[in-house]
């Protein structure tokens, strides 16, 4: 007799034991913490207040999912380069220099933006749930949009690994090596993020380009610049329009990360022979958790964002779904965000390793985006279906990569410098798809007729 193969990895409700929950924690934080630095830097904001408000914004929304779900919903709430074009058009930043009373007013924008996700979460949860936001936001389109969120980002990943091409190689594929020869091989195998960048720093410090000197010029405690939004400000409203509409964007990333998370949740509970999460189901609380993690965001001085679609890769690859863990992860980005020696060494991992890692990283983003539209079993030979992929595709990538995030086509006063690639390629799309829906294609509505009369 054959002996069953062991499967080991974490559910939602799992908590691993206390040292391996701040280990793998630590591994959440160092997958979330490039881009939300990244993002703070170019948008003029404070880069503790962005780590220290995301661990708030992830810890509240996870312990309220477990209060009205009875169960995690296992997503990292942090910031989005969606909303880097619209930030920047109403801070005006330069790279690495704070924009002072500007954050105020974007951050009127930000809490705009949560309001937007809390109303339409708290719609798709008296309309229908799923089948209501499968109306408006077919897998089609959340899977284009998640694919092109990961696609758009290539040319990111490949300027950070440009740093210096060894070391990114050398980190992007330990990383592969580790996350496929590792898998099922305990502990070891839930790590393969972190013991990839690890590899990846050793390398880099062997050949001296690591940096140790904004961590002897650390203060050990640091207060991180909380500020509450300027809504008294005449350019408040600019600030909404320009901020809060990318919310279009990103409700299909949010919707598109819980699907792609359900997907290979259940998969891992029917492989332990456990009862399935089914948080697909909760859609509707995903967004107003989302939102309500933009309101503490645009309260205190955080970036606009969302769930994390490099965090839920890392879970994907290691099989680690647990909300405790996530926990763990939130109470050490807080911590990063006071402890000055702490978030100068996460900050001295070399640009190459986190380009490494934001290969595979973001490659997997787009890939989960196909793998939704192949669970889904989108049919690509529909030509409604393809149009509305198509164009999803063309827009977001061709915008991102070609024009730097925006197309040319301006909107004065709101869009001085370009709409949103992504933003509009997900209303594109979306209104492309509405069309389809109120005008029926002939063999459509002939066979409706057919059934009608039957």
């Amino acid at each position: 007799m054959t002996a069953k193969k062991q499967i080991f990895g974490y559910l939602p409700n799992d908590a691993p034991p206390f040292g391996r929950m701040v280990v793998l924690g630590f591994q959440h934080v160092l997958t979330m913490f490039p881009a939300t630095v990244l993002v703070a830097l170019l948008v003029g904001f404070d880069v503790g207040t962005v780590l220290t408000v995301s661990g708030l914004a992830t810890i509240t929304a996870l312990l309220l999912s477990k209060v009205f779900a009875g169960k995690f919903i296992p997503l990292y709430y942090g910031s989005s380069f969606s909303y880097i074009a619209a930030t920047i058009a109403v801070t005006g930043a330069e790279y690495g220099v704070y924009a002072g009373d500007l954050v105020r007013i974007a951050q009127v924008g930000i809490v705009a933006t949560g309001v937007v996700n809390i109303a339409v979460g708290f719609i798709i949860r008296f309309a229908g749930g799923r089948k209501a936001i499968d109306k408006i936001l077919p897998p089609v389109i959340t899977g284009s949009v998640a694919a092109v969120i990961g696609i758009a980002l290539a040319f990111e990943a490949l300027k950070m690994a440009a740093d210096n091409w060894w070391i990114a190689s050398l980190t992007l594929l330990v990383t592969i090596l580790f996350s496929v020869y590792l898998q099922g091989k305990g502990f070891f195998g839930l790590i393969p993020v972190l013991l990839g960048a690890i590899v990846g720093y050793v390398a880099a410090l062997i050949f001296g380009l690591v940096d140790f000197t904004p961590v002897l010029k650390a203060d050990l405690f640091v207060v991180p610049k909380f500020t509450l939004p300027a809504f008294g400000d005449p350019k408040a409203w600019e600030a909404v329009f320009a901020i809060a509409i990318i919310a279009i964007a990103t409700i299909p990333e949010s919707t598109a990360h819980l699907y792609q998370i359900s997907l290979y949740v259940d998969n891992l509970a029917e492989n332990m022979g456990k009862e399935k999460y089914e948080l697909r189901d909760l859609l509707g609380l995903n967004l107003v958790l989302d939102g309500l993690g933009d309101l503490i965001n645009g309260m205190f001085g955080g970036v606009a964002g969302t769930n994390y679609g490099e965090n839920n890769s890392l879970m994907v690859i290691t099989r680690n779904y647990s909300g405790p863990t996530l926990i763990a992860a939130g109470v050490i980005a807080i911590l990063a965000g006071f402890w000055g020696h702490l978030s100068a060494f996460v900050g001295t991992v070399p640009l190459a390793v986190t380009g490494g890692l934001a290969i595979y990283l973001f490659g997997i983003i787009g890939m989960q985006g196909v793998a939704l539209m192949q669970a889904e079993k989108v049919n690509l030979y529909d030509p409604r279906q393809l149009a509305v992929g198509a164009i999803i595709l063309v827009i977001g990538i061709g915008g991102n990569i070609g024009y730097g995030g925006n197309l040319p086509i301006n909107l004065p006063g709101v869009f001085d410098n370009g709409i949103p690639a992504i933003a509009t390629a997900a209303v594109v799309g979306i209104f492309v798809n509405l069309i389809f829906l109120a005008i029926k294609a002939p063999e459509e509505a002939t066979l409706e007729a057919t059934e009608l009369v039957d």
